[in-house]
């Protein structure tokens, strides 16, 4: 499987943030840095990649936190790197990451402009890694510009907080909306297919056929 992954838990609410990259090319891309820069560096030091990319999720304080001095050093002092998603619908979260560093205690956080905003309307928006290739999908209900990045090759899918082993996220945020969350997962997770491997935000993995079996929110649709 030419495409990789390490996840790394960081931040009081143990996000999955998730460094990517090519075999091929040891090219590498992190999807939500929210915190904990010292040992993300140290991962990807171990992996012996080069970081070309942040990809973001969503803009909530534990997967965006460290977005904007990450991309502004690079990982090893040489920034700056390119902030791709996420879609246009989660500025207002990006505006507010201070405001949401102070309410939930986390270090400060500096709002960011993404290089690249994400959507996914008639044809989906896609995103590369060397010899890579990834999917995207707008995926609201969390937030408003929720995006997932699927792999059809590798069978995984980084969803974010949109799906996780035996729940979803919440919609009590402002902008969630639990209708439109679970319209999200079966009409733009379902159709990858059952056997494809998810990497939720927080909780360890599991499969979308698992899910559709069993998970008590999603269950039979």
């Amino acid at each position: 499987m030419p495409l990789h992954y390490l996840t790394v838990p960081v931040t009081p609410f143990q996000q999955n943030c998730s460094i990517l990259w090519c075999e091929a090319t040891r090219r590498a891309a992190i999807v939500d840095p929210g915190g904990e820069l010292p040992r993300l560096r140290e991962a990807l030091r171990s992996l012996d990649v080069t970081l070309e990319a942040i990809w973001l999720t969503h803009a909530h304080i534990d997967h965006a936190g460290a977005t904007a001095q990450l991309a502004r050093e690079g990982a090893d002092g040489s920034g700056p790197l390119p902030i791709v998603g996420p879609h246009v619908g989660d500025k207002f979260w990006i505006d507010a990451l201070p405001q949401q560093g102070a309410m939930f205690g986390f270090p400060p956080a500096e709002p960011f402009e993404p290089t690249r905003w994400l959507c996914d309307q008639g044809t989906p928006d896609r995103v590369t890694l060397g010899e890579c290739e990834l999917e995207v999908r707008h995926c609201p209900g969390h937030t408003p510009g929720h995006v997932v990045f699927v792999s059809r090759e590798a069978r995984r899918a980084f969803v974010g907080d949109v799906l996780f082993n035996g729940s979803i996220g919440r919609t009590d945020f402002p902008g969630g909306d639990f209708d439109t969350l679970i319209a999200s997962i079966t009409q733009q997770l379902w159709p990858f297919g059952d056997d494809v491997v998810f990497i939720p935000g927080h909780g360890p993995e599991s499969t979308f056929g698992a899910e559709r079996r069993a998970n008590p929110y999603v269950r039979g649709t």
